[in-house]
């Protein structure tokens, strides 16, 4: 198997953690980021594991789901009057559980599917790490 990698730098959206009984339980952002590990087993005509250049679909899927927005958990107790409140305000994309690790699962899910069905299956997601500053990271790999 070979592998290859690319980060996605500086992704602006905001979380909160509902049940954390300190400051992260209210609304707080980051510029994330986000390292993918490609594989496969055969490379393709290029010699690429991945071809950057096409991998715009994951960079349009962050732009359109994470860039400035606000990611909270389905079962946010505030969610809803948040978003009764000032829908116009907020760009809500609603995830299981918006801590890094749920984040990390999450968008794994979500990028290998996109790598996979953009390669006829010939490349997969191996990992990802998911930065939500300079100090904390978290990896997931299935």
């Amino acid at each position: 198997m070979i592998i290859c990698r690319k980060t996605y730098l500086d992704i602006p959206f905001a979380h909160r953690q509902h049940r954390h009984p300190g400051h992260c339980a209210f609304i707080h952002g980051h510029n994330w980021s986000f390292t993918l590990v490609f594989g496969c087993k055969q490379c393709d005509e290029n010699g690429f594991v991945i071809d950057f250049g096409q991998l715009r679909l994951i960079r349009a899927w962050i732009e359109q789901h994470l860039d400035h927005a606000c990611v909270l958990n389905r079962d946010d107790t505030l969610k809803d009057t948040l978003l009764d409140a000032a829908s116009e305000a907020f760009k809500v994309y609603e995830v299981e559980c918006c801590s890094c690790e749920g984040l990390a699962r999450h968008l794994f899910q979500i990028f290998d599917q996109l790598v996979r069905t953009h390669s006829g299956g010939r490349a997969f997601l191996i990992k990802i790490e998911v930065r939500e500053d300079r100090h904390n990271a978290v990896s997931y790999r299935p």
